[in-house]
Protein backbone atom coordinates (compact mmCIF):
# COMPACT_ATOMS: atom_id res chain seq x y z
CA UNK A 1 0.00 0.00 0.00
CA UNK A 2 1.32 3.62 -0.78
CA UNK A 3 -1.11 5.73 1.25
CA UNK A 4 -4.35 4.28 0.83
CA UNK A 5 -3.11 3.61 -2.33
CA UNK A 6 -2.78 -0.46 -3.36
CA UNK A 7 0.41 -1.45 -5.33
CA UNK A 8 0.90 -4.09 -7.52
CA UNK A 9 4.04 -5.17 -9.58
CA UNK A 10 3.11 -6.07 -12.67
CA UNK A 11 6.05 -8.24 -13.53
CA UNK A 12 5.37 -10.81 -11.02
CA UNK A 13 4.70 -14.65 -11.96
CA UNK A 14 4.21 -14.74 -16.02
CA UNK A 15 4.28 -11.49 -15.85
CA UNK A 16 0.93 -10.85 -18.29
CA UNK A 17 -1.91 -9.18 -19.13
CA UNK A 18 -3.99 -11.34 -16.57
CA UNK A 19 -2.41 -9.46 -12.97
CA UNK A 20 -3.95 -6.27 -14.71
CA UNK A 21 -7.04 -7.16 -15.55
CA UNK A 22 -7.42 -9.24 -12.05
CA UNK A 23 -6.02 -6.40 -9.88
CA UNK A 24 -8.23 -3.94 -11.99
CA UNK A 25 -11.49 -6.13 -11.30
CA UNK A 26 -10.56 -6.24 -7.42
CA UNK A 27 -9.98 -2.84 -7.35
CA UNK A 28 -13.44 -1.59 -8.79
CA UNK A 29 -15.02 -3.63 -6.77
CA UNK A 30 -13.34 -3.13 -3.63
CA UNK A 31 -13.10 1.22 -3.93
CA UNK A 32 -9.79 0.92 -3.59
CA UNK A 33 -7.53 3.23 -5.54
CA UNK A 34 -4.69 1.03 -7.78
CA UNK A 35 -1.37 1.94 -9.08
CA UNK A 36 -0.28 -1.25 -11.57
CA UNK A 37 3.42 -0.94 -12.40
CA UNK A 38 6.16 -2.91 -14.21
CA UNK A 39 2.68 -4.29 -16.74
CA UNK A 40 3.55 -7.18 -18.52
CA UNK A 41 7.27 -6.78 -18.35
CA UNK A 42 7.62 -10.38 -19.01
CA UNK A 43 6.20 -9.99 -22.34
CA UNK A 44 7.99 -9.15 -25.75
CA UNK A 45 6.23 -5.89 -26.30
CA UNK A 46 5.64 -5.05 -22.66
CA UNK A 47 3.22 -2.29 -21.31
CA UNK A 48 -0.35 -1.97 -22.53
CA UNK A 49 -2.26 -3.42 -25.78
CA UNK A 50 -5.15 -2.44 -27.33
CA UNK A 51 -6.97 -4.95 -25.81
CA UNK A 52 -5.81 -4.04 -22.08
CA UNK A 53 -6.41 -0.53 -22.55
CA UNK A 54 -10.01 -1.52 -23.88
CA UNK A 55 -10.72 -3.18 -20.85
CA UNK A 56 -9.37 -0.70 -18.26
CA UNK A 57 -11.38 2.05 -20.08
CA UNK A 58 -14.83 -0.05 -20.00
CA UNK A 59 -14.09 -0.59 -16.53
CA UNK A 60 -13.29 3.26 -15.90
CA UNK A 61 -16.69 4.04 -17.35
CA UNK A 62 -18.52 1.35 -15.72
CA UNK A 63 -17.41 2.63 -12.49
CA UNK A 64 -17.45 6.52 -13.30
CA UNK A 65 -13.44 6.35 -12.34
CA UNK A 66 -10.08 7.84 -13.46
CA UNK A 67 -7.24 6.72 -15.19
CA UNK A 68 -4.41 7.78 -15.73
CA UNK A 69 -1.23 6.50 -17.93
CA UNK A 70 -3.81 4.88 -20.54
CA UNK A 71 -2.06 5.07 -23.27
CA UNK A 72 -0.62 2.52 -25.76
CA UNK A 73 3.33 1.13 -24.44
CA UNK A 74 2.22 2.63 -21.09
CA UNK A 75 4.06 0.35 -18.04
CA UNK A 76 2.17 1.92 -15.35
CA UNK A 77 -1.29 3.03 -14.58
CA UNK A 78 -3.11 4.43 -11.45
CA UNK A 79 -6.76 3.91 -11.47
CA UNK A 80 -9.34 5.71 -8.32
CA UNK A 81 -12.90 3.94 -9.04
CA UNK A 82 -16.16 5.31 -8.27
CA UNK A 83 -19.77 3.24 -7.89
CA UNK A 84 -20.20 0.72 -9.88
CA UNK A 85 -23.70 1.96 -12.24
CA UNK A 86 -24.18 -0.57 -14.86
CA UNK A 87 -25.55 0.49 -18.34
CA UNK A 88 -24.49 -0.24 -21.58
CA UNK A 89 -20.66 0.34 -22.32
CA UNK A 90 -18.39 -0.74 -25.77
CA UNK A 91 -14.83 -2.00 -25.26
CA UNK A 92 -12.85 -2.06 -28.61
CA UNK A 93 -10.06 -3.71 -28.92
CA UNK A 94 -9.56 -2.20 -32.46
CA UNK A 95 -7.30 -5.71 -32.98
CA UNK A 96 -7.80 -9.61 -32.64
CA UNK A 97 -7.65 -8.55 -28.65
CA UNK A 98 -9.49 -11.52 -27.16
CA UNK A 99 -13.29 -10.65 -26.49
CA UNK A 100 -13.16 -13.05 -23.64
CA UNK A 101 -10.53 -11.10 -21.66
CA UNK A 102 -12.61 -8.37 -21.72
CA UNK A 103 -15.40 -10.52 -20.32
CA UNK A 104 -13.21 -11.45 -17.55
CA UNK A 105 -12.32 -7.62 -16.36
CA UNK A 106 -15.97 -6.44 -16.72
CA UNK A 107 -17.97 -9.65 -15.49
CA UNK A 108 -17.03 -9.42 -11.62
CA UNK A 109 -17.68 -5.65 -11.90
CA UNK A 110 -21.05 -5.34 -13.17
CA UNK A 111 -22.20 -8.65 -11.21
CA UNK A 112 -21.88 -6.01 -8.19
CA UNK A 113 -22.97 -2.95 -10.18
CA UNK A 114 -26.24 -0.94 -9.29
CA UNK A 115 -28.31 -1.74 -12.10
CA UNK A 116 -27.73 -4.37 -15.48
CA UNK A 117 -25.51 -4.30 -17.80
CA UNK A 118 -25.27 -4.44 -21.28
CA UNK A 119 -21.17 -4.95 -22.55
CA UNK A 120 -20.33 -4.33 -26.19
CA UNK A 121 -17.06 -6.14 -26.32
CA UNK A 122 -15.43 -6.01 -30.10
CA UNK A 123 -12.32 -7.81 -31.01
CA UNK A 124 -11.06 -11.25 -31.96
CA UNK A 125 -13.79 -14.26 -30.88
CA UNK A 126 -11.47 -16.84 -31.71
CA UNK A 127 -8.06 -15.83 -30.66
CA UNK A 128 -4.74 -17.46 -29.75
CA UNK A 129 -3.47 -17.40 -26.39
CA UNK A 130 -6.90 -16.78 -24.82
CA UNK A 131 -10.28 -18.74 -24.00
CA UNK A 132 -12.20 -18.97 -27.56
CA UNK A 133 -15.89 -17.67 -27.45
CA UNK A 134 -16.68 -21.37 -28.00
CA UNK A 135 -15.40 -22.14 -24.74
CA UNK A 136 -16.67 -19.29 -22.95
CA UNK A 137 -20.33 -20.23 -24.00
CA UNK A 138 -20.08 -24.25 -23.92
CA UNK A 139 -17.96 -24.64 -20.70
CA UNK A 140 -17.45 -21.60 -18.82
CA UNK A 141 -20.68 -19.82 -19.30
CA UNK A 142 -22.44 -23.42 -17.79
CA UNK A 143 -20.16 -23.60 -14.80
CA UNK A 144 -19.98 -20.28 -13.53
CA UNK A 145 -23.69 -19.85 -13.34
CA UNK A 146 -23.70 -22.51 -10.42
CA UNK A 147 -22.54 -19.67 -8.67
CA UNK A 148 -26.53 -18.37 -9.04
CA UNK A 149 -25.90 -15.78 -11.88
CA UNK A 150 -26.75 -15.88 -14.92
CA UNK A 151 -25.91 -13.45 -18.04
CA UNK A 152 -26.54 -13.63 -22.27
CA UNK A 153 -23.81 -13.88 -24.77
CA UNK A 154 -25.06 -13.20 -28.19
CA UNK A 155 -22.22 -13.55 -30.71
CA UNK A 156 -23.02 -10.59 -32.94
CA UNK A 157 -19.96 -11.01 -35.14
CA UNK A 158 -16.83 -13.50 -35.09
CA UNK A 159 -13.20 -12.36 -35.46
CA UNK A 160 -10.38 -13.85 -36.15
CA UNK A 161 -6.08 -13.13 -36.49
CA UNK A 162 -5.03 -10.74 -37.59
CA UNK A 163 -7.80 -8.18 -38.11
CA UNK A 164 -11.03 -8.86 -35.53
CA UNK A 165 -14.14 -7.27 -36.18
CA UNK A 166 -15.41 -9.94 -33.82
CA UNK A 167 -18.42 -8.27 -31.74
CA UNK A 168 -20.08 -9.85 -28.65
CA UNK A 169 -22.62 -8.98 -26.28
CA UNK A 170 -23.36 -9.71 -23.00
CA UNK A 171 -25.91 -8.83 -20.77
CA UNK A 172 -25.91 -9.22 -17.21
CA UNK A 173 -28.25 -8.01 -13.89
CA UNK A 174 -26.00 -7.63 -11.04
CA UNK A 175 -26.25 -9.78 -7.59
CA UNK A 176 -27.10 -9.33 -4.25
CA UNK A 177 -24.15 -11.96 -3.49
CA UNK A 178 -22.70 -15.36 -5.12
CA UNK A 179 -23.52 -18.52 -3.35
CA UNK A 180 -20.41 -21.00 -3.18
CA UNK A 181 -19.87 -23.96 -5.00
CA UNK A 182 -18.52 -27.68 -4.78
CA UNK A 183 -17.20 -29.77 -7.79
CA UNK A 184 -15.78 -32.51 -5.99
CA UNK A 185 -17.08 -35.36 -8.06
CA UNK A 186 -16.00 -36.26 -11.48
CA UNK A 187 -18.49 -39.12 -12.27
CA UNK A 188 -18.26 -40.94 -15.72
CA UNK A 189 -18.63 -39.29 -19.54
CA UNK A 190 -22.18 -39.36 -20.57
CA UNK A 191 -21.66 -37.12 -23.68
CA UNK A 192 -18.86 -35.85 -26.21
CA UNK A 193 -19.76 -33.42 -28.55
CA UNK A 194 -18.45 -30.33 -30.52
CA UNK A 195 -18.12 -27.94 -33.33
CA UNK A 196 -15.21 -27.48 -36.25
CA UNK A 197 -15.32 -24.34 -37.71
CA UNK A 198 -14.19 -22.03 -40.61
CA UNK A 199 -14.46 -18.56 -41.75
CA UNK A 200 -14.35 -16.76 -44.75
CA UNK A 201 -12.35 -18.31 -47.42
CA UNK A 202 -11.83 -21.96 -46.24
CA UNK A 203 -14.26 -24.50 -47.47
CA UNK A 204 -16.08 -26.42 -45.08
CA UNK A 205 -14.30 -29.34 -45.80
CA UNK A 206 -11.48 -28.40 -43.51
CA UNK A 207 -13.80 -27.93 -41.00
CA UNK A 208 -14.79 -31.86 -41.67
CA UNK A 209 -11.40 -33.12 -41.59
CA UNK A 210 -11.01 -31.33 -38.16
CA UNK A 211 -13.75 -33.07 -36.77
CA UNK A 212 -13.07 -36.20 -38.17
CA UNK A 213 -9.25 -36.41 -36.74
CA UNK A 214 -10.89 -35.19 -33.83
CA UNK A 215 -12.87 -38.46 -33.34
CA UNK A 216 -9.94 -41.05 -34.55
CA UNK A 217 -7.99 -38.86 -31.47
CA UNK A 218 -10.55 -39.37 -28.91
CA UNK A 219 -11.75 -43.05 -30.06
CA UNK A 220 -8.33 -44.41 -29.43
CA UNK A 221 -8.86 -44.14 -25.78
CA UNK A 222 -12.97 -43.97 -25.38
CA UNK A 223 -14.48 -46.51 -27.50
CA UNK A 224 -18.07 -46.74 -26.55
CA UNK A 225 -19.68 -43.32 -26.62
CA UNK A 226 -21.36 -41.47 -29.81
CA UNK A 227 -19.29 -38.35 -30.63
CA UNK A 228 -21.01 -35.81 -32.15
CA UNK A 229 -18.58 -32.75 -33.25
CA UNK A 230 -20.68 -30.57 -36.02
CA UNK A 231 -18.70 -29.12 -38.91
CA UNK A 232 -19.45 -25.52 -39.68
CA UNK A 233 -19.05 -22.65 -42.25
CA UNK A 234 -19.72 -19.56 -40.63
CA UNK A 235 -22.48 -17.26 -42.57
CA UNK A 236 -20.13 -14.62 -44.47
CA UNK A 237 -22.35 -11.80 -42.32
CA UNK A 238 -21.24 -13.06 -39.21
CA UNK A 239 -17.54 -13.29 -39.23
CA UNK A 240 -15.07 -10.73 -40.28
CA UNK A 241 -11.76 -12.14 -42.23
CA UNK A 242 -10.70 -15.96 -42.20
CA UNK A 243 -10.50 -18.42 -39.51
CA UNK A 244 -10.82 -22.05 -38.64
CA UNK A 245 -11.02 -23.96 -35.27
CA UNK A 246 -12.38 -26.84 -32.96
CA UNK A 247 -13.83 -27.02 -29.80
CA UNK A 248 -14.39 -30.84 -28.16
CA UNK A 249 -16.64 -30.85 -24.93
CA UNK A 250 -17.23 -33.74 -22.35
CA UNK A 251 -19.95 -33.79 -20.43
CA UNK A 252 -20.13 -35.87 -17.15
CA UNK A 253 -22.99 -37.62 -15.09
CA UNK A 254 -22.15 -35.08 -12.31
CA UNK A 255 -22.53 -32.08 -14.75
CA UNK A 256 -18.61 -31.64 -15.01
CA UNK A 257 -17.56 -29.92 -18.49
CA UNK A 258 -14.04 -30.22 -19.63
CA UNK A 259 -12.81 -29.59 -23.25
CA UNK A 260 -9.83 -29.49 -25.58
CA UNK A 261 -9.78 -26.79 -28.59
CA UNK A 262 -7.51 -25.92 -31.13
CA UNK A 263 -7.35 -23.10 -33.90
CA UNK A 264 -6.09 -23.88 -37.85
CA UNK A 265 -3.42 -21.13 -39.19
CA UNK A 266 -2.05 -20.79 -42.50
CA UNK A 267 -0.12 -23.93 -43.26
CA UNK A 268 -1.08 -25.89 -40.26
CA UNK A 269 -2.69 -29.60 -41.18
CA UNK A 270 -6.37 -29.89 -40.23
CA UNK A 271 -5.41 -33.20 -39.19
CA UNK A 272 -3.10 -31.97 -36.62
CA UNK A 273 -5.65 -29.46 -35.17
CA UNK A 274 -8.48 -32.11 -34.65
CA UNK A 275 -5.80 -34.11 -33.22
CA UNK A 276 -4.59 -31.55 -30.83
CA UNK A 277 -8.05 -30.64 -29.54
CA UNK A 278 -8.63 -34.49 -29.30
CA UNK A 279 -5.29 -34.79 -26.97
CA UNK A 280 -6.31 -31.86 -24.77
CA UNK A 281 -9.62 -32.96 -24.45
CA UNK A 282 -8.13 -36.35 -23.18
CA UNK A 283 -5.20 -34.77 -21.00
CA UNK A 284 -8.09 -32.96 -19.34
CA UNK A 285 -10.21 -36.49 -18.68
CA UNK A 286 -7.02 -38.30 -17.38
CA UNK A 287 -6.07 -36.11 -14.52
CA UNK A 288 -9.32 -36.76 -12.93
CA UNK A 289 -10.25 -33.68 -11.78
CA UNK A 290 -13.77 -31.65 -12.52
CA UNK A 291 -12.76 -28.63 -14.12
CA UNK A 292 -10.46 -28.48 -16.95
CA UNK A 293 -6.97 -26.12 -17.31
CA UNK A 294 -8.57 -23.39 -18.54
CA UNK A 295 -11.31 -23.11 -15.76
CA UNK A 296 -8.62 -23.85 -12.83
CA UNK A 297 -6.44 -21.09 -12.77
CA UNK A 298 -9.01 -18.48 -12.08
CA UNK A 299 -7.99 -17.25 -8.23
CA UNK A 300 -5.44 -18.29 -5.13
CA UNK A 301 -6.41 -21.69 -4.23
CA UNK A 302 -5.59 -24.56 -1.28
CA UNK A 303 -4.68 -27.98 -2.16
CA UNK A 304 -5.18 -30.95 0.07
CA UNK A 305 -4.61 -34.79 -0.15
CA UNK A 306 -8.22 -36.26 0.23
CA UNK A 307 -7.94 -38.95 2.55
CA UNK A 308 -11.20 -40.91 2.63
CA UNK A 309 -10.13 -41.67 -1.35
CA UNK A 310 -8.96 -45.15 -2.23
CA UNK A 311 -4.88 -44.98 -1.22
CA UNK A 312 -3.77 -46.70 -4.45
CA UNK A 313 -5.06 -42.93 -6.19
CA UNK A 314 -4.11 -40.05 -5.63
CA UNK A 315 -7.04 -37.67 -5.33
CA UNK A 316 -6.51 -33.91 -4.14
CA UNK A 317 -9.17 -31.32 -2.82
CA UNK A 318 -8.66 -27.80 -4.50
CA UNK A 319 -10.51 -24.96 -2.16
CA UNK A 320 -11.03 -21.26 -2.58
CA UNK A 321 -12.00 -18.99 -0.47
CA UNK A 322 -13.94 -16.73 -1.42
CA UNK A 323 -14.35 -13.08 -0.18
CA UNK A 324 -17.57 -13.37 0.63
CA UNK A 325 -18.54 -9.64 -1.31
CA UNK A 326 -21.91 -8.27 -1.00
CA UNK A 327 -23.26 -5.66 -3.32
CA UNK A 328 -23.07 -2.60 -1.52
CA UNK A 329 -24.79 -0.68 -4.88
CA UNK A 330 -28.36 -2.94 -4.83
Amino acid sequence: MDGDRVEIDGGIMEGGGQILRVSTALSCLLGLPLRVRRIRAGRSQPGLRPQHLSGLEMIRDLCEGKLEGGEIGSTEVTFTPGKIRGGTHVADTKTAGSVCLLMQVAMPCVLFAASPSELHLKGGTNAEMAPQIDYTVMVFKPIVEKFNFTFNCDIKRRGYYPQGGGEVVVQMSPVKELSPINLTERGTVTKIYGRAFVAGALPIKLAKDMAAAAVRGIRKEIRDLYISIQPVREPDDQAVGTGSGIIVVAETSTGCLLAGSSLGKRGKNPDKVGIEAAEMLLKNLKHGGTVDDSLQDQAKFTVTKSEEEDPSKDTYIIECQGMGMINPNL
